[in-house]
């Protein structure tokens, strides 16, 4: 199912009706500042085990996820005074930041350094959800994990993943770029991958 969502002015019966679906357990794609994203409620998790499948991902490579803000990122993750003020100057934005977990956070979600991917990203559709929501999205590209483009339009994402989805988002195209990815664990700061997010702030 195709949804159109306003990008500029997202629609609150529109947000509404996506959240119902995370809410009762279900897998749904959503634009975000650097890709299409496919998504559900990480504290569900047979609502993972389908993510992992969709992508076709080995359940030991956990996925990242979304929260709305900096005060909902401090409730999952450890935050050092370092990171607090990093993600302080970065956020909303094109970032995923490593850091450790609370114990809060689904065992399927954590790597075995126990550490988490967290996104906020700069997008209003994306952050009219995790408002609504109150709970933090899973987000991975809407991409297989044996491709290498992400998809660019909900069209497309319809076409090709459509079937595995119980609802697609169109938030107008996005030109994909994957984002950057800073580790924050501890006061040490590692850049583990460069995208469209400025790293340059981080060395």
């Amino acid at each position: 199912m195709l949804l159109t969502i306003n990008p500029d002015n997202p629609q609150p019966r529109l947000i509404g009706q996506v959240v119902d679906v995370i809410r009762q357990g279900g897998v749904i794609c959503y634009p975000t500042d650097t890709v299409y994203g496919i998504g559900c409620d990480i504290f569900s998790q047979k609502a993972v085990k389908r993510v992992h499948q969709i992508k076709r991902r080995p359940p030991h490579k956990p996925f990242s996820f979304m929260c709305p803000g900096l005060k909902q990122v401090s409730d999952y993750c450890h935050i050092s005074n370092t990171a607090y003020r990093l993600m302080r100057h970065n956020l909303p934005g094109a970032y995923t930041f490593v850091m450790p977990a609370m114990k809060i956070v689904p065992k399927i979600m954590l790597s075995k350094q126990k550490t988490v991917g967290i996104r906020v990203p700069d997008n209003r559709i994306c952050l009219a959800l995790l408002e609504e929501f109150g709970q933090p999205i899973l987000n991975t590209s809407a991409m297989l994990d044996d491709e290498d483009t992400p998809l660019a339009e909900a069209y497309e994402v319809e076409e090709r993943l459509g079937n595995l989805l119980d609802l697609v988002i169109d938030g107008g195209p996005i030109y994909p770029s994957p984002s950057s990815v800073v580790s924050l664990v501890g006061d040490m700061v590692e850049i583990l991958r460069e995208g469209k997010g400025d790293v340059s702030r981080f060395r």
